[in-house]
């Protein structure tokens, strides 16, 4: 198992700012997740390098799998973000439709 140096860090920093803003996350959603003391970089390595010392690589790794899951599984318990989220003009659809209901009456 490597250890952890400042090129893992630079490199984890890196994946971190792309990962999150794909996942249109924040480093505070990551603070909450990782249960850091700060939303800043530095802390945010902090609390992985405790799980790479416990696991290596793989175990970072996976405790950033989890956080997916768990943001996934946020998005996905709450159907009026999903629905936003798959049709932002679904309110105008609703609306289209009681206008041709009520002049088709």
């Amino acid at each position: 198992m490597s250890g952890w140096s400042g090129q893992v860090e630079d490199e984890l920093t890196l994946l971190l700012k792309d990962w999150l803003k794909q996942q249109g996350r924040t480093q505070a959603d990551l603070r909450r997740s990782l249960q850091a003391v700060s939303t800043r970089m530095p802390a945010l390595l902090e609390v992985l390098e405790r799980e790479h010392r416990l696991g290596g690589i793989p175990r970072v790794a996976a405790r950033l799998c989890e956080i997916e899951a768990e943001w996934v599984g946020t998005n996905a318990s709450s159907p009026s973000n999903n629905q936003k989220d798959a049709d932002p003009f679904s309110q105008l659809d609703l609306l289209l439709q009681e206008i041709r209901d009520d002049c088709g009456s």
